[in-house]
C-alpha cells in the first residue's frame, strides 16, 4: 500500500459540551478519491480545515508527506484585497506554476478574469475559488461543497476535470451523483468518529443502514444484559463476597456504557400542510414570451400542468429558470401569450434567496413570525419547540440569531416556513441547497407522498431523477422544451447535455433572408408523461367502471330487493352512484386529453 500523503491520527476537538471529534483518524494516499460523509453539524468542514492545517485540534497529530502540495476549497472564499478574479486565482500559484493554466481555467469556468471580487455572485465566487485550487495541479485537493452555487453544465464540467486528474481528492458534497461518479472510498463521520470503507459513495447508503441496524441490535443485547444483571443483584443467591463485588462492578460498567452511548441522530420529520385539492388543470400556458431588452428569456413556450405533476426546470445560471417559474405561477405577466391558473390553487413557495430573512431575528421569530410561541401548520397550532425538533433543531437554538446558522440549518428553516403553509402547489427554487443526505432522503419521500403539484428548480441530477415526472430545459434563444421523465431521461431524449451552446445570433444577411421566409415554428407541444399514461389507461378504467355500474344495476333491477335486504339495496345504490361519478370524471378527462392530442398532431 502506498504511503499516505496526509494522515490524521487520534484527532480530538471539543467546542464545549459533547466532543465534535473524538479519536478521528483519516489517511489519504496518492491518487485516492475519498468522499467525506456526515450529517450537517457533524464536523466535516472542521475536519477538512484540520487536514488543510487551518484549525488546530485539541489533541492528535497531522502528518503531511514532505514536498506534497495541498489546496483547500472553503465553502466561503476570502478574496482579500485582490482587485480582479484573475489576480485572486494567480495568487494561489506556487513557484514554477503555469500562469497560462490560471487564465485557461478562469475562462473554462465562464469568467473573464476582470470581475471585481467585491461584487461577484455566489456562483462566480465559487468558480473563481475552483480555478484558484485547480490551477497549481496540487497533489491533494480538499474540496468543501465544490458544487454549491454551480449550474448543471459547470458541475458536469468539474466532474470531468477532476476525473481526468491524478491528484488525491477528499470531497464533501450533498450531490449524490457527483460523489458516486468520483469517489472510490467513503469516510463516514458520525457522532465524532470515522468509519471507512474502500468503496465509493454508491455503496454508502446500504452500508450505513447495515451498520446502524447492527448497532441497534448490540444496544438491545446490552439492555437485556443489564436487565439480567439487575435481576441477579436483587434476587440472586448470595455467594462469595469477592465474586459479588466483581459482578456489581460489571453491572456499573454496563450502565456506564449504556449511559455514554450516543444514539444516531434522528431524521427530519418533513410534512407539507396540504390544502383542499386543486382542480385537475393547475396551469395552462399558451405560446408565452418574455424579453428583457434585446434578450429573449422565453419565446413561444406552451405547457399544461395537471394536478399531481412534478415538473423539474433545469438549465445554466442566467438561462431564465426563475423567470419562467414566475411566469407560470402568475407572478410576472408575459409579454405575449396567455397564462391560465386552475381553480382552488393554494401555493407555497421556497425562494433560493435565503438572505431575504432578517439575520438578526431569532430562529423562533422566523418560524412564528414574531408572534407568540406557536406555529400555524396548516390549520393546526403547534408549539415552536416541537416544530423545531421536526426539522432537527435543538431546543437550545430557539434564540439563535439567523446569522449564526449554518447553510444546512438555513435550508431546513426555509423548508419549515414553506411547508407550514397549506398548499396544493409547491414551488421550490433550489430546495436541496446545503441539505445533508438524510434530509434529502426525507424531502424526496415527502414530495412523493404530497398529493398536490410540484414545480422545482434544481441542479441536483439525482434528486431530479428520483422526484420529477417531466423536465423543462432551455434550447437557446428563449426556447424551452418539456421532456417526459427525469434528468437522465431528458438527456437520452435530447441527445446532448446542457452545456451545449445556444445558437449564435444570425448575421445581417441571414436576418434579411429570414424575413422573406416563413417564420420558424415555436417548439412543438408534446404530451407529458402523465398525459400519455392517462390516455393509455383511462379506456380500461372506464370499461371497469361501466362493468361495475352494470353489475350494481342488475341488483337494483330486482323490484323486491329493498324489502328483502335493505342494507344490500343501500350498498348497491351507493356503489352505482360513486361509479357513475368516477366514470363521468374519467370521460371528461379522456375527452380533454384526446382533444389536446389532436391539436398537437394538427399543429
Amino acid at each position: 500500500m502506498a504511503p499516505p500523503l496526509i494522515q490524521l491520527k487520534d484527532i480530538n476537538l471539543t467546542f464545549g459540551g459533547t466532543p465534535l471529534l473524538s479519536g478521528v483518524e483519516l489517511s489519504v494516499s496518492s491518487g485516492e478519491r475519498v468522499c467525506l460523509i456526515g450529517r450537517n453539524g457533524s464536523g466535516k468542514s472542521t475536519l477538512l480545515k484540520i487536514a488543510a492545517g487551518l484549525v488546530e485540534p485539541d489533541g492528535g497529530s497531522r502528518f503531511v508527506q514532505p514536498g506534497a502540495t495541498i489546496r483547500y476549497l472553503p465553502q466561503e472564499p476570502d478574496f482579500g484585497d485582490h482587485k480582479t478574479t484573475l489576480a485572486y486565482v494567480e495568487a494561489g500559484l506556487g513557484p514554477g506554476d503555469d500562469h497560462y493554466q490560471a487564465r485557461y481555467l478562469v475562462e473554462q469556468l465562464g469568467l473573464s478574469g476582470d470581475e471585481d471580487p467585491a461584487h461577484v455572485s455566489g456562483g462566480e465566487a465559487r468558480r473563481a475559488a475552483l480555478a484558484r485550487v485547480l490551477a497549481p495541479s496540487p497533489d491533494i485537493l480538499l474540496l468543501d461543497e465544490p458544487t454549491n452555487h454551480l449550474d448543471l453544465p459547470t458541475i458536469e464540467w468539474l466532474e470531468g476535470e477532476l476525473a481526468s486528474r491524478k491528484c488525491a481528492l477528499v470531497i464533501i458534497s450533498h450531490d449524490r451523483r457527483f460523489l458516486s461518479n468520483l469517489s472510490r472510498s467513503t469516510a463516514w463521520l458520525d457522532r465524532g468518529q470515522i468509519r471507512q470503507i474502500d468503496r465509493g459513495f454508491s455503496a454508502f447508503e446500504a452500508w450505513r443502514d447495515e451498520v446502524l441496524a447492527e448497532e441497534e441490535r448490540d444496544q438491545h443485547k446490552l439492555d437485556r444484559k443489564i436487565v439480567n444483571e439487575e435481576h441477579w443483584l436483587r434476587y440472586g443467591v448470595s455467594g462469595r463476597r469477592k465474586r459479588n463485588v466483581k459482578r456489581l462492578g460489571n453491572l456499573h460498567a454496563l450502565r456506564d456504557q449504556r449511559r455514554n452511548y450516543r444514539g444516531a441522530t434522528g431524521n427530519a420529520n418533513l410534512a407539507a400542510a396540504e390544502a383542499e385539492k386543486s382542480g385537475r388543470l393547475v396551469i395552462e400556458a399558451k405560446n408565452i414570451a418574455k424579453t428583457y431588452g434585446e434578450r429573449k428569456i422565453v419565446e413561444g413556450f406552451s405547457t399544461r400542468v395537471q394536478r399531481g405533476d412534478r415538473i423539474g426546470i433545469v438549465g445554466p445560471n442566467g438561462a431564465g429558470k426563475t423567470t419562467l417559474v414566475h411566469l407560470l405561477i402568475g407572478n410576472d405577466p408575459p409579454d405575449s401569450g396567455t397564462i391560465r391558473l386552475g381553480a382552488n390553487i393554494e401555493m407555497a413557495t421556497l425562494d433560493q434567496h435565503r438572505e431575504s430573512l432578517d439575520p438578526k431575528s431569532t430562529l423562533a421569530e422566523a418560524l412564528t413570525g414574531g408572534r407568540g410561541d406557536h406555529v400555524m401548520v396548516g390549520d393546526k397550532s403547534k408549539h415552536v419547540i416541537g416544530y423545531m425538533k421536526d426539522f432537527l433543531f435543538a431546543q437550545e437554538q430557539r434564540g439563535t440569531p439567523l446569522e449564526a446558522l449554518s447553510g444546512g440549518e438555513r435550508g431546513r428553516l426555509m423548508l419549515a416556513r414553506a411547508l407550514a403553509k397549506p398548499s396544493n402547489l409547491l414551488v421550490l427554487d433550489e430546495p436541496t441547497n446545503d441539505l445533508d443526505l438524510e434530509t434529502l432522503d426525507v424531502l424526496e419521500e415527502m414530495l412523493g407522498d404530497y398529493e398536490g403539484t410540484v414545480i422545482l428548480i434544481s441542479h441536483d441530477r439525482d434528486f431530479l431523477d428520483r422526484v420529477v415526472t417531466s423536465v423543462i430545459a432551455p434550447e437557446g434563444s428563449g426556447r424551452w422544451i418539456e421532456y417526459a421523465g427525469g434528468y437522465t431521461d431528458m438527456l437520452a431524449q435530447r441527445g446532448e447535455d446542457l452545456s451545449r451552446e445556444a445558437p449564435k445570433a444570425a448575421a445581417p444577411e441571414e436576418k434579411k433572408e429570414a424575413k422573406a421566409a416563413a417564420p420558424a415554428a415555436a417548439p412543438k407541444r408534446r404530451l407529458n408523461f402523465n398525459e400519455k399514461h392517462a390516455l393509455e389507461t383511462l379506456p380500461k378504467t372506464m370499461a371497469k367502471l361501466q362493468a361495475e355500474i352494470a353489475k350494481q344495476q342488475k341488483l337494483l333491477d330486482d323490484p323486491d330487493l329493498y324489502a328483502k335486504d335493505r342494507k344490500k339495496f343501500d350498498a348497491a345504490s351507493a356503489a352505482i352512484s360513486k361509479a357513475q361519478e368516477e366514470l363521468s370524471a374519467a370521460e371528461d378527462r379522456w375527452l380533454e386529453l384526446e382533444v389536446l392530442r389532436e391539436e398537437i398532431e394538427q399543429a
